[in-house]
């Protein structure tokens, strides 16, 4: 039995409830319902919370429905306005002008549950609702013209009504921002009871509001990091960076990489990480093929990267695919890619950008889709310059360009990854190899001082812990001691000599005769420059070192720019001396 009087807190909810009850089975008079005078409602002139806009399209099926049955069935659209908790001051409801007589329905309904909702109507038409092309263009056509205002209201996007076509679209423009909102997504109530509201959920769209989201989303880069590390802990800051910056870039672009260092920086190794790192996202389906450009020349170049089709020269027994169909759908690692020929070079642009090329002795095309890395040791801008390398092709391969320092210029990181090379000696030789205290102090000062070129980088060190481990287990034990340890830095500083044409501290012949005839004096003090030069990153860090002393003199020392001028006295720069 209804009561004769009904005292509550907000006439919405009377409204409510009359519409709760359609069929009038228990009609509550809206003159026998008075707001409680002690209430602490306010009106919507004194809240603080902006004013909330929902953007939603008609369910032409859900929302569907005549006569006083509809108040039987869920609506999604007039089920917005009946949650207590989610209080909309607008309605943007879109639809086609045929379903005008649906919308006044809805439209009328939602008056009577919701007055304080003010509904506006947009009509958007749809000559395929299915036709993804068109339902987005049209869609964007609307929040291109909508008036937005978000510093004075707040947007959500109902994504529950229209075809699954019309609710990827709403997704996709919320995301790009084109609809600065939240999305919100509504049910049904559980069981048959559709005098009861159904659920709704609120969808923020930016990541970082999200903190267990936020928290794995770092978690896979720092894991991805690590993983192009080769799980090496490495110390240096700006090695850190870049590495970090490649996760970023191989994560989401499929363009061409440049990878930049000096032979035995590791370009081989990461690239295959690259690799493996976007197969496991799977990102590429296709293999991981790799070649050296510098072992190409000749006819067999063309052949070895396009292919052939048999008898397309003196030899052509059968047809070749090449390397480049080889690595369809996957990606093709050139490393030296400076040492390519000039035909080779334009038909790689071509291959680069249309996906397209003509094996050799071919009538017609092949094609492959893969991803181009492509390392070099040499400068190609140069190369350009010169003449060597084609223009078009760098500025193609340019895009993304990562410059891998030495092994010198991380000195940091020599520790890990000597714990690294040990570990790798122990996977390979089934022998796990220690250094014995004193033995390692004394490697490690070595490999972190001045006096360590590492001259062929990863290579160097490799082979020199790879020595040291197998002399180790050859004397029964195994641990390194201070005696291989001894032998070896030794072995290195004779194999850095015979490299340079000239002992630490003396002039490599090639800078000695590109300098002149000096005088003793200048022989001796510019061969401590050289070695001085040969062991820094940059020319500041070796004028740092240089000028020590007197540089605590200078208000503002500039060391570059006077050993810049130190060296143009004999004709020579930094870079001559790397």
């Amino acid at each position: 039995m209804c009561p004769n009087l009904l005292l509550i807190n907000d006439l919405r909810t009377a409204q409510r409830i009359v519409a709760k009850n359609p069929a009038n089975r228990y009609p509550i008079p809206l003159d026998k319902i008075t707001r409680r005078q002690d209430s602490m409602a306010t009106t919507k002139k004194d809240q603080s919370h902006k004013p909330l806009v929902v953007i939603g399209l008609l369910g032409t099926t859900l929302d569907g429905g005549g006569g006083v049955q509809r108040w039987e069935r869920w609506r999604p659209t007039v089920d917005l306005c009946r949650h207590d908790d989610l209080v909309i001051d607008r309605l943007e409801l879109l639809h086609q002008e045929k379903f005008n007589k649906l919308g006044d329905t809805v439209t009328a309904d939602i008056a009577r549950c919701s007055p304080e909702t003010q509904v506006r109507r947009h009509m958007v038409e749809f000559a395929n609702p299915w036709d993804f092309q068109e339902v987005y263009g049209t869609l964007l056509d609307f929040a291109r013209a909508y008036r937005f205002d978000p510093d004075k209201e707040d947007y959500l996007v109902h994504i529950t009504t229209g075809t699954h076509v019309s609710q990827i679209c709403l997704f996709l423009l919320t995301e790009a921002r084109w609809l600065p909102a939240r999305l919100l997504q509504t049910a049904p109530p559980g069981g048959h009871r559709p005098s009861t509201p159904g659920t709704h959920a609120i969808i923020d769209l930016d990541l970082s509001q999200y903190d267990r989201i936020a928290s794995r989303f770092m978690q896979q880069t720092t894991e991805s990091v690590s993983f192009l590390k080769s799980g090496i802990d490495t110390k240096s800051a700006a090695f850190n960076a870049l590495i970090g910056r490649i996760e970023r870039v191989a994560g989401a672009s499929k363009a061409p990489i440049l990878l930049i260092g000096p032979t035995g920086a590791g370009k081989s190794q990461l690239a295959r990480r690259i690799y493996e790192l976007k197969k496991t996202r799977r990102q590429v389906l296709g293999a991981f093929v790799e070649v050296n450009c510098a072992t190409l020349r000749g006819d067999a170049a063309m052949s070895t990267l396009f292919g052939h089709v048999k008898g397309a020269f003196t030899g052509a027994v059968s047809a070749r695919p090449g390397l480049l169909r080889a690595a369809d759908k996957g990606m093709l690692f050139l490393d030296e890619i400076g040492e390519l020929g000039a035909d080779e070079q334009a038909m790689l642009l071509r291959a680069v950008e249309e996906k397209r090329f003509l094996p050799v002795g071919a009538d017609g095309e092949a094609a492959s889709d893969f991803q181009l890395l492509a390392g070099t040791n040499c400068d190609l801008q140069r190369a350009v310059i010169d003449g060597r390398f084609r223009e078009d092709l760098f500025a193609r391969i340019n895009l993304w360009t990562f410059n891998l320092p030495g092994l010198k210029d991380r000195r940091e990181d020599l520790e890990p990854n000597i714990e690294y090379e040990l570990a790798q000696f122990a996977r390979n030789h089934g022998t796990k190899v220690t250094f014995n205290k004193e033995a390692r102090a004394k490697f490690l000062a070595f490999a972190q001082s001045p006096e360590a070129l590492w001259r062929r980088n990863f290579r160097d060190l490799n082979a020199s812990i790879s020595r040291m481990a197998t002399l180790a287990v050859a004397a029964g034990g195994a641990r390194i001691g201070l005696e291989d340890v001894n032998a070896e830095i030794a072995a290195l500083a004779a194999s850095w000599q015979d490299i340079s044409g000239a002992p630490q501290g003396e002039l490599p012949e090639a800078v000695a005769a590109k300098a002149g005839e000096l005088d003793v004096f200048d022989r001796v003090q510019l061969a401590e420059v050289v070695r001085v030069c040969q062991a820094a990153s940059t020319i500041s860090d070796a004028g740092r070192t240089l000028f020590a002393a007197s540089r605590k003199t200078k208000k503002a020392p500039n060391d570059a720019d006077r050993l810049r001028k130190y060296l143009a006295r004999f004709s020579l720069t930094f870079d001559d001396l790397r």
